[in-house]
């Protein structure tokens, strides 16, 4: 048989995924139709079969006939999920929950608790949710959450939180999103092999909190999937660097276990058949151990079905593997459509069956072999990739392969050792011993990171959303084709898609960023950074600068300040240590003068203020009363109290007024309640043209306040988020007070000046020559 009539045979069910994939998107959007679609599939799948016995003499339309049985079939039984989950769905949907009435709930944990921007969230299934009297009883997947975690909280513990919930996006898994008040009470904590693997994960962070940082934090992420101890700044440096995949539970990780077990039981003389069922009994162990929710079950799926293909020797056979692997999961669980991870993973295991032989060959010709090799398989899932993470960030890493092939030698060593560590954490100086060990590959990552993060030119900005996508995949195809082996004609078609897109890219990105720049107004006196969902605003009066929070990562708040061009922060206002509002704070350490900041609530917020003062910064608590000038302008703190303790309600809120500067108001993320308060307490004016809308525009509002303030411009910094902001309610009492809402998620940075008797108001996305006039009244 011949090399191309075997790929062909090998391709075959790579259309029955598809179906299947395509099948669970549309209709884990459009559930209602999912019984109508599953019926019609059904039928489609039995009158192929059909028509396959009245056609089983004529060998090629019998195969194109089963296939399109076999397609519509899968598809079939994955719109069944979809079907048989819409009832209860539906069902939650006709809760009357919304509105911000209180609830209680409770749940099962059943995904890891992750850190956000605010606090932590995780996965749960509901037993019941209770508003007042009335209890609904539910199995339905939901979101849970929280500011604040207990002790105990871990995967399989049974759950009550108290808060308010509204209906997730169409899409999600989740039906509700639950909004906890404070932290949940453990009902029943983690039992049997749950509680096992949660004692050992939470075994292996005490052996490695001692450890210097950040290479300490880093050694449970890179064994477990752990990364509540990575520091903020590693964890954007790693992202910078395309290095993120080493701290989450990837395919890689659960390779290279099964490999380690298939290669033990090797050397224990055990037949192909007991190594891999040895291998398999690994990966579970691995899973239970690292958290069994589902972007690690898929993981591990992958994982077995590229280490099969590998230890085949058959790189077609993986892909057979990969597609049925693909319409498996997607049968079982239809929502995983919709994940960007579960694209990631089935492009980069396709990437590494397919694409990397051919990159390594091609590559040969003009380095030595093992070179090829080694730079073929990061190269490979970063042209793969690469377009899908566009979706998340509108950045190409450019260092990314370079920064993959660095740290290629010591992820697995981290990983190794770091799992040793784990299982001995018990034992009396070798599970410290091996964490020390572990340290070594991990610092090695982390300066990696940081050191790739930083240097010149480590991202390049590119076109967002799809548009994006497909340009970069145009790309990346068109530079795989000048690689490998083609014909020339091949190569020469590459070439010229490849140049014409590095010149579109470079009309649409450096220079269309250059033209904006250059439409900067030269006299604006306040700047809402568009730095996603989060906080960085610049004030200006007489050359001198105040930046108000500093985002959630350092890349887009240097974004914003290389934009408007500001490279000095005379005055730096932390109104609280939320990561949406500190995060950033890396990009301007060493160049701010004065910090003002909120009280810290723990050691890393300490930290914060410790990197800035050695950067040459002076530090000063904010509390009532506090006042200076800036330039010509004068601001003064209007809150929070002495002894106001750590969180939103602690929010610095500061006045600001005078030297060219609107009377403005930034009000932090104050709740409602905390609102009122600054309304009774503090000494505010009776109007304000601008007012910084708090919270992202939540609905935890109080809407007198801001009717008294009559703003002329309400400042929301928003961004891509889960939680509504801005919520409708909050939208709908500011139209009502004739403000200019200006939504940084709708025009990106804005900027606020005066001129000529007026306000004037300005968007990096919809420039507008001499800026828009904004009335007194909106």
């Amino acid at each position: 048989m011949s090399l191309r009539s075997a790929r062909r045979r090998d391709l075959r069910l790579v259309p029955i995924a598809l179906a299947t994939w395509l099948t669970s998107a549309i209709l884990i959007v459009h559930a209602a139709a999912a019984p109508v679609v599953a019926a019609l599939l059904w039928g489609t799948a039995l009158g192929l079969l059909a028509v396959a016995v009245l056609a089983r003499r004529r060998q090629g339309l019998l195969r194109l006939v089963v296939i399109g049985a076999v397609c519509a079939a899968v598809a079939a039984a994955a719109a069944s999920t979809v079907a048989v989950a819409a009832g209860p769905r539906a069902q939650v949907a006709e809760w009357q929950i919304s509105g911000g009435r209180a609830l209680e709930a409770e749940a099962v944990v059943v995904g890891k608790i992750e850190r956000t921007a605010t606090g932590w969230r995780f996965d749960a299934r509901l037993r019941s949710l209770a508003t007042g009297p009335v209890v609904h009883v539910s199995t339905v997947p939901v979101m849970i959450r929280v500011t604040e975690v207990a002790a105990g909280l871990d995967l399989g513990a049974v759950v009550s939180v108290e808060g308010t919930a509204w209906p997730a996006d169409a899409g999600e898994r989740a039906v509700l999103v639950l909004d906890a008040a404070g932290a949940p009470r453990i009902l029943e904590p983690p039992g049997g092999a749950l509680a096992a693997a949660s004692a050992l994960r939470h075994g292996l962070l005490a052996t490695t909190e001692g450890l210097p940082l950040p290479a300490g934090g880093l050694i449970a992420g890179l064994a477990v999937g752990d990364t509540s101890a990575v520091t903020a700044e590693l964890d954007g440096a790693m992202k910078t660097a395309s290095l993120s995949h080493l701290t989450a539970v990837s395919g890689a990780n659960c390779a290279l276990v099964v490999g380690i077990a298939f290669a033990v039981a090797a050397l224990c003389g055990a037949r192909r058949g007991v190594r891999v069922v040895v291998g398999l009994i690994a990966l579970g162990g691995f899973v239970v151990l690292v958290s069994p929710e589902p972007s690690v079950v898929r993981a591990a799926v992958m994982a077995a079905v590229a280490m099969l293909g590998v230890l085949l020797g058959r790189t077609g056979a993986g892909v057979s593997l990969l597609s049925t692997a693909v319409a498996a999961i997607l049968v079982v669980d239809p929502w995983q459509a919709g994940a960007l991870g579960f694209a990631l993973s089935a492009a980069a295991t396709g990437a590494l069956l397919l694409g990397a032989g051919p990159l390594a060959d091609g590559l040969a010709r003009w380095m030595p072999a093992p070179l090829a090799l080694a730079l073929s398989v990061p190269l490979a899932a970063q042209l793969a990739c690469g377009p899908l993470l566009v979706l998340l960030t509108p950045q190409v890493p450019v260092y990314g392969v370079l920064a993959n092939l660095l740290a290629a030698p010591a992820a697995p060593l981290g990983t190794v050792l770091g799992l040793l560590a784990c299982l001995c954490a018990g034992i009396p100086l070798l599970g410290s011993g091996l964490a020390a060990i572990a340290w070594l590959p991990a610092a090695w990552i982390a300066g990696t990171a940081d050191l790739l993060a930083h240097a010149p030119g480590a991202t390049v900005t590119w076109l967002e959303g799809w548009p994006g996508l497909l340009a970069l995949a145009v790309v990346g195809a068109s530079m795989a084709g000048m690689i490998v082996r083609t014909t020339g004609r091949v190569r020469v078609l590459s070439t010229w898609v490849a140049a014409t897109g590095l010149g579109v890219f470079l009309a649409l990105g450096p220079v269309a960023g250059a033209w904006t720049r250059m439409q900067v107004p030269e006299r604006w006196a306040i700047v809402a950074c568009d730095v996603g969902q989060g906080d960085a605003v610049l004030v200006r009066s007489a050359g001198v600068v105040a930046l108000i929070d500093t985002g959630p990562d350092p890349g887009s708040v240097n974004e914003c300040l290389d934009l408007i061009g500001v490279s000095r922060i005379d005055l730096l206002i932390l109104t609280h240590f939320d990561l949406d509002h500190r995060g950033g704070v890396d990009a301007v350490i060493g160049r701010v003068g004065t910090v003002v900041h909120g009280p810290p609530g723990d050691p890393e917020h300490q930290s914060v203020l410790d990197a800035l003062a050695a950067g040459g910064a002076r530090l000063q608590r904010a509390t009532i009363g506090l006042h200076g000038a800036l330039g010509g302008a004068q601001w003064r703190v209007l809150w929070p109290q002495r002894g106001t303790l750590p969180g939103n309600d602690a929010s610095v809120v500061v006045d600001i007024h005078g030297g060219g500067v609107p009377d403005s108001l930034f009000l932090g993320d104050l709740s409602g309640a905390a609102q009122r308060t600054v309304a009774a307490n503090a000494a505010l004016r009776p109007h304000y043209t601008v007012v910084k809308v708090a919270h992202h525009g939540s609905a935890d509002q109080d809407p007198a306040l801001y009717a008294g303030l009559t703003p002329a411009v309400a400042l929301i910094s928003v961004g891509e988020n889960t939680y509504g902001h801005p919520r409708a309610e909050t939208l709908a009492f500011l139209n009502d007070d004739r403000a200019r809402i200006v939504r940084t998620d709708q025009g990106g940075t804005a900027a606020v000046w005066m001129q000529e008797g007026g306000l004037r108001l300005w968007h990096a996305e919809q420039i507008v020559s001499g800026g828009s006039g904004v009335g007194a009244g909106g």
